[in-house]
C-alpha cells in the first residue's frame, strides 16, 4: 500500500491517538501493531494496574468496615475473580478502541513492522509507504545487569500483572511509580512487602514533601523500605529469592519484582540504519516530535519525554495536527499532570520547590493539611495540598497526597497552565463537602485569607 498520508508503527497510546486524529482530519492512515491495539497502557500498564489497585481498595475497605459502622468480614483475595474483573475492563476498552479504529476508516495491520526506507515500513514482506512515518513502538520493562528475569521468582510488571496467586512476601526493586503501586496492591492483598530504592526517597521525581508523606503513610501501613542503598546481587533458592544490597543487608521473599524503569523498544527496527538520531535507544525529536529525517516523527515512550499514556496521546495528536497543517502549540511538559495511584495517591503538576528555585524563582510555599477538609475526614485519609508559587506571581506547582487526590488534577493543571495566581483562584467557590475544597482553601491561605486553616 502506497501514497498514504501517514503510516504509524505502533498501536499504543501515542500511535493510535495519531491515527484517530489524523483520520479525523482527512488523512489516509495505516496503523501497524505487532501485539494488541492499545499497547502497554491498556493491556499491561495503566488500566490493569488501576483495576488491581481498586480491588486492593475494596479489600482494605472491607477490613476497615467497622470504622464506618458496617459489619463485614474479610476472608481472602480470590485472584481468579480479581483477574476476571481486571481482564473484563481491558476487554471492554479494547473492543471499544477496535471499533473506533474501524469506524474512522484506518487501515489496521497486525504484524511486526520495520523501517526499511525513509518512507516505507515493511510488515512480513508487505510494504506500506507514506508521506509521513510515525514511530511509536513504545517501551519494555528493564532489568539490571546480572539480574535475570525468570517470570516465576524474579518478575517484571508484565509477569506481576498476570499472577494467579497473592505472594506471601515480595521484594520490590525500585521505588518509583510502578514499584510503589505494586507494593500498595500487594500490601492490600495481604503480602509482606519491602521496597529497595537506591535514591534517597520513594517517588523521587516528586516534590520531596510528597515523598516524605508517602513514606510516612507506607510505614503506617506496614510497607517496609530501604532507601539510598543499591542492589548488589540476588539468588533464587527454590521457592524463594534472596536479595543482597551493597551495604550487606539481605532480604528474602517469595518473589522479587524488578521495577527499575522502562526502556525504548527500538533495537532491530531499522531506525539507526535510516540515519535517525538516537541516544541510549531513544529517538531524539524537536518540540513538534520531528526527527532529524524529514517526514519521520516519533512519540511516546520511544522518545525521552515523560513515560505517561496521556503524554503519548498528546504527542500523537500533536503530530497528526502538524501534518494536517494546523500548526499546534508545542507541549509544555511541566504542565503535564502526574499521579502515583498508590494508597495514598501522590499527584502533581508543575515544578517542585527544588526545580522552581533552580530556575531562579523567588519561591513562596503553602501547605494545606487535609485534616481541615470535611470530605478527607469522611474518607479517613491524611495528606496535604502544597502550593509552590512565585512571590507575587503565578502558581508554579501543585503537589498533593491523599486518597483520590488524582481527581483534583483537572483544576490543578488549569491553574498551572493558565498561569493563575492565588488571588485568581481564591474567589472560586468549591462544592462542600468535597476534596476539591482543599484546592480552594490552599489558594485562599496563600492569598492571605485562610478559612479552615491557620494563617
Amino acid at each position: 500500500m502506497s501514497n498514504l498520508d501517514l503510516v504509524v508503527l505502533g498501536g499504543g497510546s501515542g500511535g493510535y491517538a495519531a491515527a484517530l486524529r489524523g483520520s479525523q482530519l482527512g488523512l489516509s492512515v495505516a496503523l501497524i501493531e505487532a501485539d494488541k491495539l492499545g499497547g502497554t497502557c491498556l493491556h499491561r500498564g495503566c488500566i490493569p494496574t488501576k483495576a488491581l489497585l481498586h480491588a486492593g481498595e475494596i479489600a482494605d475497605g472491607t477490613r476497615e468496615a467497622s470504622h464506618f459502622g458496617v459489619n463485614a468480614t474479610f476472608n481472602s483475595i480470590d485472584m481468579n475473580g480479581v483477574n476476571s474483573y481486571k481482564d473484563g475492563v481491558i476487554s471492554k476498552l479494547h473492543k471499544g478502541l477496535q471499533g473506533l479504529v474501524k469506524s474512522r476508516g484506518i487501515t489496521y495491520i497486525e504484524g511486526h513492522g520495520k523501517l526499511i526506507s525513509k518512507d516505507t515500513i515493511d510488515v512480513n514482506g508487505t510494504k506500506y509507504t507514506g508521506k509521513n512515518i510515525l514511530l511509536a513502538t513504545g517501551s519494555y520493562a528493564k532489568t539490571l545487569p546480572g539480574l535475570d528475569i525468570d517470570g516465576k521468582r524474579v518478575l517484571t510488571s508484565d509477569h506481576a500483572m498476570k499472577m494467579d496467586y497473592v505472594p506471601k512476601s515480595a521484594i520490590v526493586l525500585g521505588g518509583g511509580v510502578i514499584g510503589c503501586e505494586f507494593a500498595s496492591v500487594w500490601k492490600s492483598f495481604g503480602s509482606d512487602v519491602t521496597i529497595i530504592e537506591g535514591l534517597p526517597h520513594l517517588v523521587a521525581l516528586e516534590d520531596e514533601s510528597s515523598s516524605k508523606q508517602l513514606e510516612r503513610a507506607y510505614r503506617k501501613r506496614g510497607i517496609n523500605f530501604e532507601l539510598g542503598v543499591r542492589f548488589k546481587s540476588h539468588k533464587v533458592n527454590g521457592d524463594s529469592v534472596t536479595v543482597t544490597l551493597e551495604d550487606g543487608k539481605e532480604f528474602t521473599a517469595e518473589v522479587l519484582l524488578v521495577a527499575v524503569g522502562r526502556g525504548p523498544v527500538s533495537a532491530g527496527l531499522g531506525y539507526q540504519e535510516q540515519g535517525i538520531t538516537m541516544d541510549r535507544g531513544y529517538i531524539l525529536v524537536d518540540n513538534k516530535c520531528r526527527t532529524n529525517i524529514p517526514g519521520i516523527w516519533a512519540v511516546g515512550d520511544l522518545i525521552p519525554t515523560l513515560q505517561l499514556a496521556h503524554v503519548g496521546f498528546a504527542e500523537g495528536i500533536l503530530v497528526a495536527e502538524e501534518i494536517a497543517g494546523l500548526n499546534p502549540r508545542p507541549i509544555n511538559y511541566d504542565g503535564v499532570p502526574r499521579v502515583t495511584y498508590s494508597e495514598p495517591e501522590v499527584a502533581s503538576v508543575g515544578l517542585t520547590t527544588a526545580q522552581a528555585k533552580e530556575r531562579g524563582h523567588d519561591v513562596v510555599e503553602l501547605n494545606y493539611d487535609l485534616a481541615g477538609n470535611g470530605k478527607a475526614q469522611i474518607l479517613r485519609t491524611a495528606g496535604s495540598v502544597k502550593l509552590v508559587s512565585q512571590k507575587n506571581g503565578p502558581v508554579l506547582g501543585i503537589h498533593m497526597v491523599g486518597a483520590r487526590v488524582g481527581e483534583l488534577l483537572a483544576e490543578a493543571q488549569l491553574i498551572f497552565n493558565w498561569e493563575a495566581t492565588a488571588d485568581d483562584v481564591a474567589p472560586l467557590i468549591h462544592a462542600h463537602p468535597t476534596l476539591s475544597e482543599a484546592m480552594g482553601e490552599a489558594h485562599m491561605a496563600l492569598a492571605g485569607k485562610p478559612l479552615h486553616a491557620h494563617g
